[in-house]
């Protein structure tokens, strides 16, 4: 997606996605996921059509949406890093690494920048292999301060 849509064609992404989504409860979470991949982000204004488009309150939606860590309701940044914080992880020293990323980008756990959002995830699969960090879809193990430098310097800059 070269440019984040505007208000009005989020309105028609959202219809057209619940148009062809049956209105069971089991497809909640993957209307959602659809809006978030036609979007980048489920706009919060549409909690209410979505609810009504699946007979649950705006409340069951809204939990839905904050639950899920793949699930946001804002643009991302340019590039989304997520450091696991699952028990596997913290054993191997996710803490210690989560303080680290934040002191070099310079944003707190759950912020974002405008070229990067530093985000919590649980469990990415790699437990052996922790601490992981994921960055956009490519999963990392045994990320150490000094990898996650690399990574982070390895990024290309906003388009």
């Amino acid at each position: 997606m070269s440019e984040a849509p505007h208000d009005t064609d989020r309105t028609h992404i959202v219809a057209r996605v619940l148009a062809t989504t049956p209105a069971s409860y089991d497809r909640l979470l993957p209307a959602l996921l659809d809006i978030q991949q036609r979007i980048g982000f489920v706009p919060p204004q549409s909690v209410a059509a979505i609810a009504d488009h699946f007979n649950l309150s705006r409340a069951d939606v809204h939990g839905v949406v904050s639950f899920y860590d793949d699930l946001r309701t804002a643009p991302p940044a340019h590039h989304v890093v997520q450091i696991c914080q699952a028990e596997a992880c913290q054993a191997l020293g996710c803490r210690e690494l989560t303080a680290h990323a934040e002191r070099r980008l310079g944003v707190a756990l759950g912020d974002r920048d405008a070229n990067i959002t530093l985000a919590a995830g649980y469990c990415f699969g790699n437990c052996a292999c922790g601490p992981t960090v994921r960055i956009g879809d490519a999963v990392h193990g045994r990320v150490t301060p000094q990898a996650f430098d690399a990574l982070i310097d390895a990024l290309p800059p906003p388009e």
